[in-house]
């Protein structure tokens, strides 16, 4: 699937295009979210349809899950909007550090798809590690997130293992633990499928390929670990008696249940996006 930096230019805008506005329609994304969007669809799919395809299963099926038992999570969540409605802010937090990474990764390849092989480029691989880790760490906190709330399993907090109410920063659940495992396992899988299309590996290199689907799944699962910690260590979480929900934010009615109040939910996941990415990154370094 070989284009040329033009074409595949001009194809990245107009697919860019397609799911922003479709995703504005559906309420998947704000206005402001399907700008910011578009901006960083389009750099994937510049610069290489398999960075392109990474970041659509990870938006797509976490959008998909968001709108997954929306009345169940309108009963706990306080910060519930209809379709998850993504702004600006959620989106670069989420795909910001992929997005320079693709760009770093495209500038030194020359806009050319390659293999996990160290002994080609170290740090190619590295960077690609990272992409993968980046959003294995995405989708493996969205999906726990979104079916651990569903299950009928009492959540309990990551630092303490005592049962939380659901919707806490940092409780837990097997079934949240089991969705980052499977969140991850996509990821990886999507990255091999199209690398059969787009990437051109020699006999003994390619073989090797498939490790990137289990580090994918334990980038997934650490990912979600991470930032569970983060979460229920410098993200507040109470119980609000007037909302009857839980909050994240100190206040009169609000009884404290765990956590400081330094990060708020973007900064949690923009944090644990950065360290999965960059574990990830050594990991690959030195596996492939």
């Amino acid at each position: 699937m070989e284009t040329s930096p033009q074409l595949r230019l001009i194809i990245a805008v107009v697919i860019s295009s397609l799911i922003a506005f479709r995703s504005y329609k559906r309420k998947s994304l704000d206005l402001s979210g399907g700008i910011a969007g578009f901006l960083v669809m389009t750099i994937h799919f510049a610069a290489g349809y398999r960075y392109g395809a990474l970041l659509l299963v990870f938006f797509l099926t976490s959008s998909k899950l968001t709108k997954v038992g929306e009345d169940k999570k309108r009963r706990v969540d306080v910060e519930f909007k209809e379709g998850g409605q993504r702004n600006w802010l959620q989106v670069f937090c989420n795909s910001g550090i992929a997005s320079v990474l693709v760009v770093i990764a495209c500038t030194l390849t020359g806009w050319e798809d390659k293999c996990l092989d160290s002994k080609q480029s170290i740090i190619v691989t590295a960077l690609i590690g990272g992409i993968i880790g980046h959003y294995a760490c995405c989708s493996g906190d969205t999906w726990s997130s979104e079916l651990g709330v569903l299950s009928d399993s009492q959540p309990r907090l990551i630092t303490t293992f005592k049962p939380v109410k659901k919707g806490t920063n940092g409780g837990v659940t097997k079934a949240g633990f089991l969705a980052a495992l499977a969140a991850g396992t996509t990821v990886g899988l999507t990255f091999i499928i199209f690398g059969f299309f787009t990437a051109k590996c020699p006999s003994d290199v390619a073989l090797k390929q498939l490790l990137a689907v289990p580090l994918a799944a334990l980038a997934g699962l650490c990912g979600s670990l991470i930032d569970s910690v983060l979460g229920a260590t410098i993200q507040f979480s109470g119980f609000c008696s007037v909302r009857n929900k839980i909050v994240g934010k100190p206040g009169p009615t609000v009884k404290k249940i765990s956590g400081v109040d330094i990060l708020d939910n973007n900064g949690v996941n923009f944090v644990s996006i950065l360290l999965t990415s960059f574990l990830t990154s050594i990991a690959f370094m030195y596996i492939f």
